[in-house]
Order: C-alpha cells, then sequence, then structure tokens
C-alpha cells in the first residue's frame, strides 16, 4: 500500500494567486490605455476628414453625417455658400418638387436597429434621372430655401451612382461633437 503525503502551503498558492492577478490588472490597464491612445488618434482622422479639403469642400462620412446635419439645420445662415460631399440614398417624399429629393440615411434609433430617414434635401436639375433608393455620391453648395419653413437646401453642382457603402447606416447627432474646420 502506497500512502502518498500531499501538504498544501497556503502561503504560497496565495502568493501565486495574488502574483497571477497583479499580472492580469497590469495588462488590462495596458490594453485599455492603448485602446484610449488609438482611438484618440482615429477620432483625430475623423475630424480631419470632416475639414475643407484642398478645393474647399467639406466631405461628411458616416461618422460625422448627423452630427454635421444638426449643425447645418439649426445654423443655416451661417453655412450658406459652403460646400459639402457626402453619400446618401435617394429618398422623396409626396410634396417636393420634381428637382427635388432627400438624399438620406437610415439612422439607427434602438438598439434592435430600428431606424428613420434622415438628410438634406437637395436640388438637382435632372433629378428625375435617378429613381428612389439609388446611391449616389454628390457635392453642392448649401443654400438657404423654404420647405415647410427655412431649411438648408444643397444645389447639385455634381452627382454619380455608387454602390451602397460598407456603413450605409448612421448614429444619432454625438452631442459632444465639436467641428474643427474654420468654416465649421
Amino acid at each position: 500500500m502506497f500512502i502518498y503525503n500531499f501538504k498544501i502551503n497556503g502561503s504560497k498558492i496565495f502568493k501565486y494567486f495574488l502574483f497571477g492577478i497583479i499580472i492580469l490588472i497590469i495588462i488590462i490597464v495596458c490594453l485599455i490605455t492603448l485602446k484610449l491612445f488609438k482611438g484618440a488618434s482615429n477620432e483625430n482622422k475623423t475630424n480631419n476628414s470632416t475639414c475643407l479639403s484642398s478645393d474647399n469642400i467639406l466631405t461628411i462620412n458616416a461618422n460625422n453625417y448627423t452630427s454635421i446635419l444638426k449643425i447645418v439645420h439649426e445654423n443655416t445662415d451661417k453655412y450658406v455658400g459652403l460646400k459639402i460631399n457626402f453619400t446618401g440614398f435617394i429618398y422623396r417624399v409626396s410634396d417636393l418638387s420634381d428637382k427635388q429629393f432627400i438624399l438620406a440615411r437610415n439612422m439607427i434609433i434602438s438598439s434592435d436597429y430600428q431606424s428613420v430617414v434622415v438628410g438634406f434635401l437637395c436640388e438637382y436639375e435632372n433629378a428625375n434621372n435617378f429613381e428612389n433608393n439609388t446611391w449616389v455620391e454628390v457635392t453642392g453648395e448649401i443654400t438657404k430655401g423654404d420647405y415647410h419653413g427655412d431649411m438648408p437646401i444643397i444645389k447639385i453642382t455634381e452627382i454619380k451612382k455608387v454602390d451602397k457603402p460598407n456603413e450605409e447606416f448612421v448614429y444619432p447627432p454625438d452631442e459632444s461633437y465639436i467641428p474643427t474646420c474654420d468654416m465649421l
């Protein structure tokens, strides 16, 4: 008969356990710090993309779409004359003229992906050449017009069909969004 004497050293196990926990905390802190710095650098890239290009055209993307939409709607007079470039789909409602459409995106409003259509009212001489739900990229100038009250209207100077973007949805405006361009 064999008898094994197995003795557990409680203080040694506690020291190993404590050492493992400390190492785990250090790794987690390093990962969080890395993500924060990466996020800050990505945020800077995003903000730079909202700035005016060399030809003085503001490019709107999925990250800043609703924030810029909100700012321009709230301060239309300030942005009249600003040239913008952005992508969306053609959306029409019954009371628009033949030369008008909304260049829209679906904004997610709940965790179960319910959405509402948001966008800029646009005017284009040949708007009838584009069917509803066609994805297009437009360049145009912000003007002030009347559609159930004062509102910004984009007078389109360039328009082209594009494929649906990978980021087809946008999210509600970021209340902490601060425009970083001179024109914004």
